[in-house]
């Protein structure tokens, strides 16, 4: 399970700024490789896709792999012209989508 999505973006911007966005979601990310304690397999349980769109349109997207650290980090620039919300987006193996908004003024 993880917990509430950190994300930081900029309230203020000037017309066509490029602006710097952190993302961090703390998550076991288990791999599907370990075994329990009765030498089970774990089910394989990590963030597999993270997406961001501005304004309802889509700005970044990313797969993750297996291979991704527990508590994904994610840092990416965005040119923004107009104010307007992110909608950020991670989903989970079991389908579970985490998301968080955030409002940026651009003037």
């Amino acid at each position: 399970m993880a917990s509430k999505p950190r994300v930081k973006v900029p309230k203020k911007a000037t017309a066509g700024e490029v602006i710097t966005i952190k993302t961090l979601i703390s998550h076991e990310m288990e791999s599907g490789l370990r075994k329990d304690k009765k030498g089970e397999l774990i089910p394989r349980k990590i963030i597999n896709k993270f997406t961001a769109e501005f304004n309802g349109e889509l700005v970044y997207s990313v797969d993750l792999h297996a291979a991704v650290s527990a508590n994904p980090y994610l840092e990416f620039t965005v040119k923004v012209n107009e104010s307007g919300t992110f909608k950020f987006s991670w989903v989970d193996d079991d389908g579970t989508i985490y998301t968080d908004e955030q409002s940026i003024t651009v003037g």
